[in-house]
């Protein structure tokens, strides 16, 4: 017997890393100092930060895999990996340095990986940060064939002094919306128990759409908190718009939402009506369009960046 007789195909692995490594460098900057192939990887701290806080986070993407899965479409759920650790890390006021990834599989096939990189690396430049290393394991006894799953992780780093911890949240606040791109990446498995093949096709709904990548709002959030008004933000995954704001509000404050002013996305509604799904429960699951939040001290004039939907009372 060998390694490769019980599942394991070290051969493959070389290929996949040999079809990544060019991918992968074009997301260094200076501050990287080895490339793939380490044992681990090592980066710079930036300068011109008086008291530097490293701020990490690790997420999935859930089981929107299943649909990139079923339907051979890879390229973006790599996006949606990074975008589900930088939109939070960003919350803090953070901005991501590097990015690392760990991908578990039945077999590891080289091309599949370089798809799922492909994406990684998107997403990547999108939040400005280093695609510095990762990991791709062969478990042929704990996934199906075919099957995968993604995990993320992200380090930023932000000045003590500037980090976003909602302290300065006040009664009177303005509530702003940044829109979503779509699903993004929470709720697929009520999506996909109400968006059959035979949904699908009735409704005009294509995979496509339904794989359409979480937004990363790095650059947009960095721009917003330069103009110094901004005391919160708000991812909004799971639990909804409401519940994911309150998480960053002092106790002593609360939200009200102008729900009518919501941008929805026509995807929400085919959703709620072929799953007859109560509109709190659409409310605490989805997005709604809405994929971040920000709270502001003074006024903003609307744009399509942002609008506003509520106030802090």
């Amino acid at each position: 017997m060998d390694y490769s007789s019980s599942g394991v195909n070290i051969d493959a692995g070389n290929r996949a890393v040999g079809l990544i490594k060019s991918r992968v460098a074009e997301t260094f900057s200076p501050l990287v100092l080895n490339g793939l192939g380490g044992f681990a990887s090592c980066f710079q701290l930036p300068s011109g930060y008086k008291e530097p806080v490293l701020v990490s986070c690790t997420d999935g993407v859930g089981t929107k895999l299943k649909i990139a899965i079923d339907h051979n479409i890879l390229d973006t759920v790599g996006i949606d990996l990074v975008a589900m650790c930088v939109n939070d890390m960003i919350c803090c006021g953070a901005k991501p340095l590097y990015f690392l990834d760990y991908i578990a599989c039945h077999a590891l096939v080289p091309e599949q990986m370089k798809l799922l990189i492909d994406g990684m690396v998107e997403g990547c430049k999108q939040a400005g940060c280093a695609l510095t290393g990762g990991e791709m394991a062969e478990m042929n006894d704990l996934y199906r064939p075919g099957e995968f799953d993604l995990a993320g992780f992200s380090v930023g780093i932000v000045d003590k002094a500037q980090i976003l911890d909602g302290s300065t949240v006040a009664a009177g606040d303005y509530v702003y919306a940044l829109p979503s791109s779509g699903i993004h990446s929470n709720g697929y498995s009520l999506v996909r128990k109400v968006l059959t093949p035979e949904v699908c096709e009735r409704r005009g709904i294509s995979p496509t759409q339904l794989l359409t990548p979480t937004r990363i709002y790095v650059k947009e959030i960095m721009a917003l908190l330069s103009l110094g008004c901004i005391g919160a933000v708000a991812h909004i995954t799971g639990g909804g718009l409401q519940e994911n704001v309150e998480r960053v509000l002092p106790k002593n404050v609360h939200l009200e939402i102008e729900w009518d002013k919501l941008r929805t996305h026509e995807i929400f509604k085919v959703i709620q009506e072929e799953g007859n799904v109560a509109t709190d429960e659409m409310r605490r699951v989805f997005n709604m369009g809405v994929g971040m939040v920000v709270v502001s001290s003074d006024p903003m004039p609307e744009s399509e960046l942002f609008y506003q939907i509520g106030r802090v009372v």
